[in-house]
């Protein structure tokens, strides 16, 4: 089994040189800084939130934003929305590109939901994270429900495990698409019933409460919980049908 090193400041301003790093796997860290010089290999392949790339000499940030935005526009819509039309806009082109994506879902054996592509999260712990996004940005935040989280959520893998534990999860639960979609789509009703009665007053409201104890504390307004949900679903969205495609192609070959 390879090495796996978590939540660790070990390699913080190291140099490796002259190592075989082919297999290299970097989840979820602060990369601010890496450099890699001199080397070679196929298959290289980057993902997450970065505010500079440079490649060879080239910084290749804008060009690498610019093709996602025309790839998946509905990025655009999540990012910049600012009015209360706007949200409802977004929200419009979000529910209806998952609409059709969990139609064409539906057509894979339900094993395949639950395969996860590349070390990602399977179709399913996507709308399970999906839920929780929503359960904590909205019905938490936003509308400071009695009992916003619903077991299947699923956070991010920043969340320590006891802090999902005093939130109600069940991270263990293996729940079948249906049986996550009954919470999922009924969080995404929660969600267009905002954005239908929302206000450019109501926009700017500070929240009572944070998404979630692991929060920062410190003041939440709704909109910026709206644009957190609509962000989380456009870019969840691009990787659920990137994993899709791939998982399509393996039951065209089984």
């Amino acid at each position: 089994m390879p090495a796996e090193y978590t939540q660790s400041d070990q390699f913080r301003g190291a140099r490796i040189h002259l190592c075989d790093l082919s297999g290299l796997e970097i989840r979820d860290c602060d990369v601010t800084g890496l450099k890699i010089v001199d080397c070679y290999g196929g298959n290289v392949s980057l993902g997450g939130g970065f505010e500079r790339v440079v490649v060879n000499d080239v910084d290749v940030t804008a060009y690498v934003e610019a093709e996602l935005d025309r790839l998946h526009p509905n990025r655009v819509l999540a990012r910049e929305a600012t009015s209360a039309a706007e949200y409802r806009a977004a929200w419009d082109a979000i529910e209806k590109q998952w609409e059709e994506t969990l139609d064409r879902a539906r057509r894979l054996p339900e094993a395949k939901l639950h395969e996860q592509v590349d070390g990602e999260w399977s179709f399913v712990e996507t709308q399970r994270h999906l839920l929780m996004a929503s359960d904590a940005w909205i019905g938490n935040a936003v509308l400071e429900e009695d009992a916003p989280y619903h077991p299947l959520g699923l956070p991010g893998g920043g969340m320590p495990a006891e802090a999902s534990a005093k939130l109600g999860l069940t991270l263990d639960a293996t729940p079948t698409l249906d049986e996550v979609l009954a919470p999922r789509l009924a969080r995404m009703a929660t969600m267009r019933r905002v954005v239908d009665e929302l206000t450019e007053a109501e926009l700017d409201r500070v929240c009572g409460r944070k998404p979630a104890d692991p929060y920062p504390d410190k003041e939440y307004v709704v909109r910026r919980c709206l644009t957190v949900v609509c962000k989380e679903e456009a870019e969840h969205h691009r990787y659920a049908v990137r994993d899709l495609t791939v998982l399509e192609a393996g039951a065209r070959t089984e």
